[in-house]
């Protein structure tokens, strides 16, 4: 039988405009759980920004109002549905830039009310903690990795809405990490992509670099002595485009090592054997392996989000919407964004 895109509901519409990239997408799953991405269409705003070297929440803001109702379009025409076939609205409230977060929430929020369906506030962390499992049946109980620009956490997960904090970072989080480092080195914005690009034919014993809070009993992160210590180390480099690859491949493997330690003492800690991985920088290739090698010897069960869910994107918030939609948990309208919005309760 050809499986049609209403067969299956809620169907949920959602934005995703917390920091730079405007998404939309519409999800649609049933009662157990089962789920299609119908349409995830993703402007990226990395092209303005580049020349700043970093993200300016102005030009962000203002390209959301620009993009936001062509990628809507371009979403219901891809997933064949019309607005009035939602069931319900879904957007980003926090973490995240007020000026973005905006933009994406107050648009959920009038096409909730012009159609009088229901609104979801969503968490943007959620949304990445959710999304190696978007595809699959449930939220099994594991430890969850959240790598990305702003964020580094772990986090024991019981249940979808059931979380506790096991660790974060006590000052630069991973991305964030890349991003200047390779602002350091001289490589373009957004940094994580072009450091893992550079470190390819570079060797990561040649610099000894720290592991910072590596050996502690607590699981939280500290990445800034790591910078500091490549900064340090760029005088004592007489010709630094020679030494560009194996700096690269250095600081990565450091940032990897961190990580990795880190996250099987947490799951040896909670007596736990699955562990899932999200957010920007679990993108990177060498993390996803050495993370696959250690936990295949380890006997631990990996969760990966797939590489098109692993950035910002609308698919993620989608199905932590279609999550709440499922238990009957909605939001009122006039509900707050919150930039600096925790997972935590």
């Amino acid at each position: 039988m050809k499986w049609s895109p209403l067969s299956l509901m809620p169907l949920v519409l959602a934005i995703e405009s917390s920091c730079d990239e405007t998404a939309v997408a519409i999800l649609s799953g049933d009662r157990q759980q089962r789920t299609r991405i119908l349409a995830s269409e993703i402007s990226s705003q990395i092209p303005l920004h580049q020349p700043h070297g970093g993200v300016v929440p102005e030009l962000a803001s203002r390209n959301h109002s620009l993009n936001l109702r062509p990628l809507i379009e371009q979403a219901l025409r891809r997933a064949q549905v019309s607005i009035d076939q939602i069931d319900a609205f879904a957007a980003t409230a926090g973490p995240g830039l007020s000026s973005s977060l905006l933009i994406g929430n107050t648009t959920a929020k009038a096409l909730a009310a012009a159609t009088r369906k229901p609104f979801l506030a969503i968490n943007h962390l959620e949304g990445h903690l959710l999304s190696p499992f978007l595809l699959e049946t449930c939220i099994p109980e594991h430890i969850a990795l959240i790598i990305s620009g702003g964020h580094t956490l772990l986090i024991k997960v019981r249940a979808a809405g059931d979380y506790t904090k096991l660790g974060s970072t006590r000052d630069d989080a991973a991305g964030e990490a890349f991003d200047k480092v390779a602002k350091m080195l001289g490589l373009p914005y957004p940094g994580g992509p072009n450091i893992e690009a550079t470190a390819i034919d570079g060797d990561p014993l040649k610099y000894a670099f720290p592991r910072g809070l590596m050996h502690e009993a607590h699981l939280d992160f500290s990445f800034s002595g790591l910078k500091t210590s490549v900064l340090y180390s760029l005088p004592k480099i007489e010709n630094l485009a020679t030494s560009l690859n194996d700096l690269c491949a250095s600081f990565q493997a450091a940032v990897i090592d961190v990580l990795l330690h880190k996250s099987l003492r947490a799951l040896k800690q909670e007596s736990m054997n699955h562990l899932a991985l999200s957010g920007g920088v679990s993108l990177n290739q060498s993390l996803r392996k050495k993370f696959q090698t250690a936990c295949d010897a380890a006997g631990i069960t990996l969760s990966l989000s797939p590489p098109d869910l692993c950035t910002d994107n609308a698919a993620m918030i989608a199905f932590a919407g279609l999550i709440r939609h499922l238990q009957g948990k909605f939001d009122p309208l006039d509900s707050p964004i919150h930039p600096n919005l925790s997972l935590f309760h």
